[in-house]
């Protein structure tokens, strides 16, 4: 454990920041790892807002695949306390964050686990799209000195589950999930639908 812990100590100061880095460079690691997150949601509200009914499952079921991911990672949080770098003075931090468990990243495990799920759901090219910028906004939250390498290898590695295990369970409620919430949609967006903003 302690070689391991080395090793991921190693690793980060290779990749971390240091005040003599580019601004160019610690500006675009900021943008990719505070902001492209709110990629996810605006895709997913399009998906629904505008999508088929095929397009609304696959939004939902990313949806459920993203939440029972941060669930399991918030227990995962409970059980292993492992502090951020800045949390024991290793490194440089450029973004504000809070001293709370650093393993799993949280970001790279919702952008990996929407990833994996829309691939399951017969959206590859998107898939590999989205894995693409979870390396993004990983590299870039270690780069900014809010986690550590094994974090983000963690929540990318423990997405993949996540999404097969939803992917699995969703035959036994997902249809019957998106039919309830379709209904319920169409009656508080009743107006909306009707001048045809949006889709029924």
């Amino acid at each position: 454990m302690f070689a391991l812990e080395s090793f991921n100590q190693a690793c980060f100061l290779l990749i971390n920041a240091t005040p003599v880095s580019s601004v160019l460079m610690i500006k675009l690691a900021i943008f990719f790892a505070k902001y492209l997150i709110l990629l996810i949601p605006v895709l997913l509200l399009l998906m629904w807002l505008w999508g088929e009914r095929a397009q609304r499952e696959r939004a939902l079921k990313v949806l459920f695949s993203v939440g029972l991911a941060l669930l399991c990672n918030q227990l995962i949080g409970m059980l292993w306390d492992h502090p951020r770098p800045f949390a024991i003075g290793l490194g440089y931090r450029f973004i504000d964050h809070a001293a709370d468990p650093s393993f799993p990243s949280d970001h790279t495990t919702i952008f990996a686990t929407t990833a994996f799920a829309f691939w399951l759901a017969g959206k590859a090219r998107l898939g590999q799209l989205l894995l693409l910028l979870t390396v993004l906004v990983g590299v870039s939250r270690i780069y900014l000195g809010v986690h550590w390498p094994l974090d983000i290898l963690g929540g990318l590695l423990l997405s993949l589950p996540y999404a097969l295990a939803m992917h699995a369970a969703w035959p036994r409620f997902g249809q019957r999930m998106l039919d309830g919430l379709n209904r319920s949609y169409r009656y508080l967006l009743a107006k909306p639908i009707a001048l045809g903003w949006v889709k029924a």
